[in-house]
């Protein structure tokens, strides 16, 4: 713990530089989308994103560990077609717990 308190103040500013840049990303796109009148194709688009995203982060999952990972992954692929967003996520938490306890991988 006494090495946090001894970091560069370069690297701790390089930090907050980038956590600043990521704030202002997101909250640039949710104020800009107020003044655009969304419809059909690009609707359904925006709507999509989240799951897009979600399949996009365990995707490497599925190829590179063990059959846990994969079918927890797949289970989760499908629950991302109903569940809303934290649904989806639980969903694969659990799912991931649940075959890795029955593989007797925990």
């Amino acid at each position: 713990m006494e090495s946090f308190f001894h970091t560069d103040p370069l690297t701790l500013l390089a930090i907050l530089g980038m956590g600043v840049a990521t704030y202002v990303t997101r909250i640039s796109g949710l104020l800009l989308v107020r003044f655009v009148d969304l419809k059909g194709r690009t609707r359904a688009a925006l709507e999509a994103v989240p799951v897009a995203v979600l399949m996009a982060v365990i995707a490497p999952t599925v190829l590179a560990t063990g059959p846990a990972e994969t079918g927890a992954a797949i289970i989760t692929m499908l629950a991302a077609f109903r569940l809303p967003l934290l649904g989806v996520v639980a969903v694969g938490v659990v799912s991931v717990a649940v075959l890795r306890a029955a593989l007797g991988m925990l």
